[in-house]
């Protein structure tokens, strides 16, 4: 019998004999000093009993994580089947994991993952029949796997390749330089890079990289990080005879990020200020030494995606009037707006990417959060769709104005991501590589449904079941969405859900407001003094699976990542009712003082400012760690974090579970798991992925089944 059918058979074992230690009885928390520490913010009292728990390395702060850690290992442990869970997650996840091939020079290159591996290798062929080569290993990094790979650019003539590196899943990277002809690394060793790839020179002398002073702060895990500039590096050279090529220091919300157009005729540097997708733009020559920077687009009225360069005439993605996305051309000779000529309109579903290969534009569109792909003559008109295989998202594109070729992946819900080769001249793709996997998804089937929300807007909701499903409420449903920052979730494939699917649970994705489903009016509609949208969306998806039948209340739990994990604290401080179980994962959970610590500022543009009496009073509403409320019973809540996640600190989560513990007032267990070596998410090495979502899935299942 195989690991998953034995889970199905034991999931019919009355839950009542397979309780686990400490269940059925309020648990015995580990014990969490209460402060008077009070605030006063725009005349109103705030209460932080918890401040201390910020002091992430202070002593007392290290016993509260080893109490914590030990109260959630012990009880996940003792969670019934969580270890065969665990084995057949590793089966899910041993399948060959292929990256969309990248051509320069005549070599291709592409990451690879034999399975298990705890992370991804750099492969390297001569041509796309040949050999495959191990260029880069990063599973020689630490023993653990926690030192990751987080980007790799090879040099247009296929030379060298720069890889940058973190340690412990931190947001800082290193970034070395690799000679792909003998093998070994140059002398080149780059430090305090974050937020950054690199842009290689046309002629493949150097590259351009955005980058900090060295954090001056007791600690620099927290301190804001502010003040990018962009730097030139030249190969074999030390850091320290980097060439500054861009700063404002009177602007230190300015993030900066460096592009070298395809003719190396140019440096585009598109400027955010902090999250938000509207931008500038500067561009300087690079056929002229101590050129001046031109400041090309000021307003940061809309989002300029920069596509390409042909002559004087610059191509830019924008949602500048027309919130789902066009392409335009603009004449840097005759730049007034009113001569910008528009090459692909708006049209009734969202423009993801547009990318310029052979004489063609090839971009990714969504139809109510399904990927489409159609290729455009240079003019702008249709040529042609391709035929994706289903229902699913395209991942990764690439291809440039050399290439007669483009790359993409696809995955669905239910099949992982295949990589297909489409010659633009062709009319149809052919697969490329695809991943061999014992499942059997003929069993499942995705549907794609549309709620109301509570002031009447309709919002789309992925439904991936059993197929022979039945509508009597008895189905535990786990619910799934993230809501903010432009970011449209799509289906794609997880070997943990797949697990949860094996068991006969449904997984549902609801592509609530503040995404990018639907262009920036839907991202808009889900920030600042709306962000509430976000909620009530994600509230009538909930009761929408409640009132059609496929799960219950005793039987549906929700998660969420990072601004994800914000959702579900706010949503089951709203309504701690609907909900057998809560996952918050890496949440921001203290939305007053979030942007205090490392990059936090910079999501005032989507959450809105605590310095702003009227946006304060719109956080302070709904912030999760300020709205939980004493004699309320919560759904058994499992919320994780790292103890060296840099980006949304883990004192969010810790502040957040202290407070969660002293108020629960019902039996269901609140445990917070503290990931050690580890960070936001990526870079995590696959051992510790497959342990978490195996402790996720087993008190899942065992706070949802009956």
């Amino acid at each position: 019998m195989t690991v998953a059918k034995r889970l199905i058979a034991r999931i019919l074992i009355p839950a009542a004999l397979l309780l686990p230690t400490g269940c059925g009885n309020r648990l015995d928390y580990p014990e969490a000093r209460k402060t008077e520490q009070v605030d006063i913010i725009h005349d109103i009292e705030v209460k932080d009993p918890y401040r201390w728990l910020e002091d992430t390395d202070s002593e007392e702060t290290q016993k509260w994580i080893e109490a914590q850690n030990l109260l959630s290992s012990e009880y996940l442990a003792s969670l019934p089947e969580r270890d065969e869970i665990e084995a057949r997650l590793s089966e899910l996840w041993n399948y060959e994991k292929f990256g969309v091939p990248v051509r320069r020079g005549n070599r291709y290159f592409y990451s690879y993952n034999d399975g298990l591996s705890n992370q991804n290798v750099i492969r390297m062929q001569m041509d796309l029949e040949g050999e495959a080569k191990t260029i880069l290993d990063p599973n020689t990094f630490s023993d653990d796997g926690t030192v990751a790979l987080t980007s790799w650019k090879v040099s247009p003539d296929g030379k060298h390749m720069a890889y940058g590196i973190s340690s412990g899943g931190s947001d800082w990277q290193e970034w070395k330089i690799r000679n792909l002809e003998t093998g070994e690394d140059l002398r080149d060793h780059l430090k305090w890079i974050k937020f950054s790839t690199v842009s290689w020179k046309r002629d493949g002398s150097g590259f351009y990289y955005s980058g900090y002073g060295a954090p001056s702060g007791e600690d620099m895990m927290q301190d804001i990080n502010q003040a990018q500039k962009v730097y030139f590096h030249g190969l074999d050279s030390s850091q320290e005879e980097d060439k500054l090529v861009f700063e404002r220091p009177e602007f230190p919300e300015w993030l900066v990020r460096a592009e070298a157009t395809h003719d190396g005729s140019m440096l585009i540097l598109n400027i955010s200020r902090g999250s938000s997708s509207n931008n500038a733009v500067f561009y300087k020559s690079l056929n002229r030494s101590n050129s001046r920077i031109v400041e090309f687009l000021l307003q940061f009225d809309a989002r300029y995606n920069f596509v390409g360069k042909e002559g004087n005439r610059l191509l830019f993605q924008t949602d500048l009037e027309a919130p789902r996305g066009r392409l335009i051309e603009i004449d840097i000779t005759d730049p007034a707006r009113d001569n910008w000529k528009t090459l692909i309109p708006e049209t009734e579903d969202t423009l993801e990417t547009v990318r310029m290969i052979d004489d063609r534009f090839i971009c990714t569109y969504l139809k109510d959060a399904a990927s489409q792909l159609k290729i455009f003559t240079r003019e702008g008109y249709l040529s042609k769709e391709i035929e994706l295989p289903g229902l699913g998202s395209v991942g990764a594109l690439s291809g440039g104005p050399d290439d007669s070729e483009a790359f993409y992946s696809f995955s669905s819900f239910i099949t992982p991501p295949s990589i297909y080769r489409h010659e633009m001249g062709s009319e149809s793709s052919e697969l490329f590589r695809s991943p061999e996997l014992d499942i059997n998804p003929d069993q499942f089937e995705t549907r794609q449904i549309f709620c109301t929300s509570k002031d009447g807007t309709r919002v789309p909701i992925f439904i991936t079941a059993p197929k022979d499903i039945e509508m009597d409420n008895r189905n535990p449903a786990l619910l799934y969405g993230y809501g903010g920052f432009n970011i449209s979730q799509k289906p794609s494939f997880s070997a943990s859900r797949m697990a949860w699917l094996e068991m006969g649970g449904v997984f549902v994705l609801a592509n609530i407001r503040g995404g990018g489903e639907y262009g920036q009016d839907w991202h808009l509609a889900g920030t600042k003094l709306d962000k509430q949208n976000v909620f009530d969306d994600f509230i009538a998806a909930s009761e929408w699976l409640i009132q059609n039948g496929y799960t219950s209340r005793n039987r549906l739990a929700i998660e969420g990542r990072s601004n994800g994990g914000l959702l579900v604290g706010a949503v089951i401080n709203q309504r701690p009712d609907l909900y057998a179980a809560a996952v918050p994962h890496v949440g921001v959970m203290d939305m007053l003082r979030f942007h205090q610590f490392t990059i936090g500022w910079a999501w005032v543009s989507d959450y809105g400012s605590p310095d702003d009496p009227e946006e304060f009073q719109a956080l302070y509403a709904y912030s999760p760690y300020h709205n939980l409320k004493e004699d309320t019973e919560y759904p058994a809540t499992l919320i994780t974090t790292a103890d060296h996640d840099d980006r949304v600190v883990p004192l969010h989560s810790f502040k957040y579970a202290a407070r969660m513990q002293e108020v629960q007032d019902g039996n269901d267990p609140v445990l917070i798991r503290i990931e050690t070596r580890a960070g936001h998410g990526a870079g995590k090495p696959t051992s510790m992925r497959i342990e978490e979502a195996a402790d996720v899935l087993a008190f899942i299942r065992y706070h949802c089944f009956e």
